[in-house]
């Protein structure tokens, strides 16, 4: 894993991000990519706008110019601020040791440049909640699930609150994304050193599947040098993971993202969901 790819809108949550990513880094040996994309269709539509069925020609033009005008005036604005993000974003992480930082500035949407990004990157990380997250605490950025349905690479989505990784919680089902979760874990020097916990949840502690699979993790994982505590725990997954996490002072969430079909997300929600919004804790996620 040499290259991690920094999703950014130099909001709260996208500051933490450079931190945990610094971590990943340098502990990867791997370069950092930050991207910020500003969004300019407003400019586009201003420029598209007719007005003169309403107003009038002669009025309709003079309002379009100056709305065109605002936007020209906005799109310079932004242009500083994302040089201004960029640069914050560089200096963290280089102050935390990360030798390869590129910047890259986009123009466009971030949901439909992303692809052509994460292409080239083994990681992504983004932060939870975007740039109105004062207002929308208990929901998730506006573009985050999107991106990691769509993301064909581990994603990391990070916390606003920044700690110190000591202990990772992974939790197992034996799905196949657990499975490369689990084998990225004990091949990745990136985590070792840590404490492991791994946890499985079933309906009942007599579940002979639930059972075979912390015993399969259990096992891969001492292979590569753990020496994991295993748990079988009952109940609803998001809130059982949750709490475990929280009474085990975990301080990151390892994870497969989605494992159920979409009807069963669009009928009830989804774990890795319901995860993502409740959780304090940086959440890696494998598809």
């Amino acid at each position: 894993m040499k290259r991690i790819l920094v999703c950014t809108d130099g909001s709260v949550f996208s500051q933490s991000s450079y931190h945990y990513a610094a971590w990943l880094a340098t502990r990867l040996t791997a370069a950092v990519e930050v991207l910020y994309v500003t969004d300019e269709r407003s400019q586009a539509a201003a420029e598209a706008r007719n007005f003169s069925g309403s107003i009038g020609v002669d009025a309709s033009d003079a309002l379009l110019n100056k709305l065109v005008a605002l936007e020209h005036e906005k799109a310079k604005l932004n242009h500083q601020r994302a040089k201004h993000v960029l640069q914050e974003a560089q200096q963290v992480l280089s102050s935390h040791g990360v030798e390869t930082v590129n910047l890259i500035h986009e123009v466009g949407s971030l949901v439909d440049r992303f692809d052509e990004f994460e292409a080239h990157a083994d990681l992504v990380v983004l932060g939870k909640r975007g740039e109105a997250a004062a207002f929308a605490s208990g929901h998730l950025g506006a573009n985050l699930e999107r991106i990691i349905r769509a993301s064909h690479k581990p994603c990391l989505v990070t916390s606003r609150q920044v700690q110190p990784i000591e202990r990772l919680l992974l939790a197992y089902d034996g799905s196949p994304s657990c499975q490369k979760m689990l084998t990225f874990l004990v091949e990745s020097p990136a985590f070792q050193g840590l404490e492991l916990y791994i946890v499985t949840v079933a309906k009942s502690a007599e579940d002979q599947t639930a059972i075979a699979h912390i015993d399969e993790a259990k096992q891969q994982a001492r292979i590569g040098g753990f020496e994991p505590v295993c748990c079988l725990i009952e109940g609803n997954p998001e809130i059982a993971i949750a709490q475990y996490a929280e009474d085990a002072h975990i301080n990151l969430l390892l994870m497969g993202a989605y494992g159920h079909n979409r009807i069963r997300h669009l009928v009830i929600g989804s774990t890795t969901t319901q995860i993502l919004r409740s959780s304090h804790i940086p959440v890696l996620l494998f598809r």
